[in-house]
């Protein structure tokens, strides 16, 4: 049996925004609720299960993405006024990154996760 991710749990101070605003920045089906559970499904069958918490310590979330998605995705983020960063530690405001060829984009969601989209994956090199 090949051993695949599933889902990951992602501490939320209140699950539904948390979850509603991940779909939406992402273009992805409205989140479902499952037991104590706000899921949002991406495309290889992952889901990211949000789930109340007192404490929110951040994480960091990258979802691979196309061209396409991504222009679409990062428009969202425009259109919302969401501050933007080019790299993981927040030092680069209002740009991308063209890593490997590729673009790159991070910003927060409404817990202080760090939320990043890419259009390759990094180490893949031109």
């Amino acid at each position: 049996m090949a051993v695949q991710l599933n889902h990951t749990i992602v501490a939320a101070r209140d699950r539904h925004v948390s979850a509603a605003f991940l779909a939406e920045i992402l273009g992805l089906p409205a989140p479902k609720s499952w037991g104590p559970f706000v899921m949002v499904e991406v495309d290889n069958d992952i889901t990211l299960d949000f789930m109340d918490a007192d404490e929110v310590t951040s994480q960091h979330y990258a979802f691979l993405v196309s061209e396409t998605e991504f222009d679409e995705i990062f428009g969202r983020i425009r259109e919302r006024d969401l501050p933007y960063w080019a790299d993981p530690f927040h030092q680069r405001a209002g740009e991308i990154n063209t890593n490997d060829g590729g673009r790159g984009v991070y910003w927060e969601d409404p817990n202080g996760h760090n939320l990043e989209i890419i259009t390759r994956p990094y180490g893949s090199g031109q």
